[in-house]
């Protein structure tokens, strides 16, 4: 699947709400992973809970036993947080239960979750076979249709109300499902884990402060991630810096296309490529190829198709850790000001 296939290309029919709950009670086929890990065991005083989204609020009365992910990286924070969803949703690669190798060991000895494709849309009546007792969205680019349809199987957290679509970073959006689920104490203390590691790594690396650096790929010209983006969030996280201009490319959307005349702004101190060919197209641009950032190679390429590709594009409280221990190095290679060593 391609880095920008996010959203669902194919507008869901939204199906009778009587309809779905039929189809729940009526038993369905589907057995894998519908035994979920048990009940979470919320915190003291940490339930009922009431979380504000695009949508309105909705309420946790009590701590859940069967969660569903329709969002492309929530399953990440409910592992994290020792909650096993029943059901997970499809984004990169085809990996058992939609959990990734950085994910594996938190899922313990669980079942893989069945998984979910909202290729054609959001297979609501799967969803309400599962039976969950509580919905998750926050990376998603939910709508309010989708959202009312969901909200008739179980409550549903949909994303926040101020970023756009797959804009969530990964620290609100695991303290938002550690509210969800009852775990918000323990939420705030994985996050803090991965932060600790974080400084650490800048402290290491005094060559990123302040470095100037750009994650784009190839489509419709130069397609260039934003700020919003986890993965532009992460570089800034590591103490690199996004180009002044790009706000004004992307505007407040997770990433926008630039024509090729517009080449200049990928001459940054490094340039991450998300690529789908091993870079044979990029090779063939003769504009490209001009730039100071390519003739000295301060370039890191990432393949979409592998583990660490997708864990760079799914980045996640438990993917982060995973994602700087091979890209670290290969960032200060690019930044070395030696064009023999390449990221």
């Amino acid at each position: 699947m391609s880095v920008l296939s996010r959203g669902r290309r194919v507008a869901p029919a939204v199906l009778a709400v009587t309809a779905l709950l039929l189809a729940a009670c009526s038993g369905g086929t589907e057995q894998a992973g519908q035994d979920g890990a048990g009940p979470v065991e919320a915190e003291s005083g940490a339930l009922p809970v009431t979380l504000d989204h695009r949508f309105g609020s909705t309420t946790v009365d009590e701590a859940p036993k069967r969660v569903v992910s329709v969002g492309y990286t929530d399953q990440d924070a409910l592992l994290a947080l020792g909650v096993t969803p029943v059901a997970t949703t499809r984004w990169f690669s085809d990996y058992p239960g939609a959990i990734g190798p950085w994910a594996r060991d938190a899922l313990g000895g669980a079942d893989d979750p069945v998984v979910l494709d909202d290729t054609n849309g959001i297979q609501f009546e799967r969803i309400a076979e599962l039976r969950p007792d509580l919905i998750v969205g926050l990376y998603s680019d939910l709508t309010r249709e989708e959202y009312d349809t969901l909200s008739e199987i179980a409550p549903t957290v949909a994303p926040p109300p101020d970023l756009p679509d797959y804009g969530m970073p990964w620290r609100d959006l695991t303290t938002t499902i550690g509210r969800a689920v009852g775990k918000p104490d323990e939420a705030r203390r994985v996050v803090a884990e991965v932060d600790d590691h974080l400084a650490s790594i800048r402290a290491e690396h005094p060559e990123f402060e302040g470095a100037t650096a750009l994650i784009a790929t190839l489509y419709e010209g130069y397609f260039l991630y934003g700020g919003n983006d986890p993965r532009s969030v992460l570089l800034t996280d590591l103490g690199l810096r996004l180009p002044d201009r790009l706000g004004e490319l992307v505007g407040d959307q997770f990433g926008a296309s630039v024509s090729r005349e517009r080449a200049d702004v990928l001459d940054t101190d490094v340039l991450l490529w998300l690529l789908d060919d091993d870079g044979e197209a990029l090779r063939k641009d003769t504009l490209y190829s001009t730039l100071p950032v390519a003739k000295q190679k301060r370039e890191v390429m990432i393949d979409n198709s592998s583990d660490f590709g997708t864990a760079f594009s799914q980045a996640s409280v438990l993917s982060v850790p995973y994602i700087v221990d091979d890209l670290v190095p290969r960032l200060s290679a690019a930044l070395d000001g030696d064009p023999a060593t390449t990221g």
